[in-house]
């Protein structure tokens, strides 16, 4: 699973939102479940940022969120971000080289669908 996280961030608030966000990292990573995670930001608007990170599950996304280390370092953070979706599933793959390999939908189809 993978949660994107964006932000708009002035340059003067810059290095504060950084170090917010090394703590908020950090506190992910430690939790079970976690792959991996990045802070990023935009070459061409260097106003836009994104907190990304990849999850075994669903399940282990939501668990990490009631962490008390994501609760005093993270979910502040988080609660920053756009307003948009950030949660998604992979359903479709490629390593460097590879075919591209397809995963189904974890999501609950409706009836009559």
């Amino acid at each position: 699973m993978l949660v994107m996280n964006r932000f708009v961030v002035t340059e003067e608030s810059a290095p504060a939102f950084t170090e917010r966000a090394h703590a908020a990292l950090a506190a992910l990573a430690a939790r079970p479940g976690y792959r991996r995670g990045q802070l990023t930001r935009s070459l061409d608007e260097p106003d836009h940022w994104c907190l990304v990170t990849e999850w075994e599950s669903v399940g282990t996304y939501r668990r990490a969120l009631g962490a008390f280390d994501v609760k005093v370092y993270a979910t502040p953070l988080l609660a920053e971000s756009l307003d948009e979706p950030s949660a998604y599933e992979p359903l479709a793959s490629a390593e460097p080289g590879g075919a591209v390999t397809v995963s189904a939908s974890d999501r609950a189809t409706e009836p009559g669908r």
